[in-house]
């Protein structure tokens, strides 16, 4: 008779989840950005159906104004740098995002991680300002990492699931890409793809070919999504 070894041996639960786009409403701080710098970036809806090298040069209508302003090191550092300001200062968590945090990361059986390719100058500095002023300490996060621009995500999900020696089957990942659902999958996780952010459910699904049945629409969608799936109060949130 043979004997079958548990390749796991705890229950808890691991979520990591994606900042710009996700969690943090980096359009709307993209936005104030650029007319700080007398440049626009044009509505969020033209914004998503952008390629990614284009989103930051707008459209036809702003591309060029924006492409002269942007030119040189010392003016694309001086963007960065407001850039930086606002995220500390303004930027915003997407409504019920604040709840869905402090939910699970009260919740017992629950890892909570923070993979963000966030471009601010000092991006974990920045983020811990930003989520300070909503009473969320980034220390309470179980696996915080910065990555660089171009660097795919898929080691460090990974690197955080087998750190908590966490069952593939129990472990989320949460973006708003096609590169974020590109990552889960080659971690092992569950995607959660939100169509809020940095693209649209259309882009998502028509263009790149990501299951409709995995998108959320809404930061209430996608809360309601995640603690359902991780038997979590959904009422505390949504009410």
């Amino acid at each position: 008779m043979f004997r079958v070894m548990a390749l796991y041996t705890n229950r808890e639960r691991l979520v990591i989840f994606d900042a710009d786009g996700t969690t943090v409403d980096a359009f709307h701080a993209i936005e104030k950005t650029f007319l700080n710098h007398g440049m626009a970036i044009g509505d969020l809806d033209r914004f998503q159906k952008r390629r990614k090298l284009l989103k930051y040069l707008g459209g036809l209508r702003e591309f060029p104004t924006n492409l002269r302003r942007q030119f040189g090191k010392q003016n694309r550092m001086k963007l960065l740098a407001t850039l930086t300001e606002v995220y500390r200062q303004e930027a915003c968590l997407y409504s019920g995002i604040e709840s869905l945090l402090r939910t699970l990361l009260d919740a017992p059986d629950v890892r909570v991680g923070l993979v963000t390719r966030n471009i601010t100058i000092e991006p974990e500095a920045t983020l811990k300002c930003l989520f300070n002023r909503y009473g969320i300490d980034l220390g309470e996060f179980d696996f915080v990492a910065c990555i660089p621009l171009r660097e795919d995500k898929t080691v460090h999900l990974r690197l955080a699931r087998e750190s908590f020696a966490i069952n593939p089957a129990r472990a989320y990942a949460c973006g708003d890409e096609y590169s974020d659902y590109l990552a889960s999958v080659g971690a092992g996780m569950h995607p959660f793809v939100v169509a809020y952010g940095f693209e649209d459910s259309v882009r998502l699904t028509r263009d790149f070919g990501v299951p409709g049945d995995l998108l959320s629409t809404s930061p209430a969608e996608f809360s309601d999504r995640l603690l359902h799936a991780l038997d979590l109060n959904v009422d505390a949130v949504t009410s």
